[in-house]
């Protein structure tokens, strides 16, 4: 089950993930709008078992703190990136971490660039990528703490090995594929 949400006046992507079986869920990216987030996650009968940060820029982690209010559910984001939040992050997410959903598992990869905590989240079939890859683009890394370098060699390193089949769920614009950047997105094809 997902849902994707586009919040706030910066239009981020935040995502409800969840476990059809078990009728367990996340949020990724609470950026904005919790009213409308809670009235999803009530519509698919989820229990929000975690809010994942991809990283702390305020379009990202605006509404984090009243979902978890709200849902009760803890939030981690990577240590690098938890000075984003106006409050303290219930636990960290590393690089390699398995956070079990449900009947399955999301892989955190630290891929930093557009933010020195920046992680990427592989589920089944999907990685959520934050502002690291959008469709066609990559995250701006003039913001404190970016390297476009960095980020670059991230991507190339540890998400385009997920294969070419794999959905990329950005914090921004439209969905793709792991292949379709791989081929045409004018930040590797040179």
């Amino acid at each position: 089950m997902l849902r994707k949400l586009v919040v706030g006046p910066y239009q981020a992507n935040c995502y409800i993930l969840g476990c059809k079986e078990t009728k367990e869920g996340l949020v990724i990216d609470p950026g904005d709008e919790v009213f409308r987030i809670i009235k999803e996650i009530s519509s698919l009968g989820l229990n929000i078992r975690y809010t994942l940060i991809t990283h702390g820029h305020i379009d990202h982690v605006g509404g984090a703190q009243e979902l978890k209010k709200i849902t009760k559910a803890p939030v981690l984001i990577h240590p690098l990136d938890s000075g984003g939040l106006v409050f303290e992050p219930d636990g960290r997410l590393v690089d390699g971490q398995k956070i079990p959903l449900g009947n399955f598992e999301i892989s955190v990869i630290h891929a930093p660039g557009h933010s020195p905590g920046g992680v990427c989240f592989h589920a089944p079939g999907v990685v959520f990528t934050g502002d690291t890859l959008f469709a066609g683009s990559i995250g701006r890394t003039d913001f404190p703490g970016g390297n476009h370098h960095q980020l670059v060699q991230g991507v190339i390193e540890k998400i385009f090995p997920l294969g070419d089949e794999l959905r990329v769920y950005p914090g921004h614009g439209p969905h793709t594929t792991i292949g379709r950047e791989r081929k045409y997105n004018p930040f590797f094809t040179h």
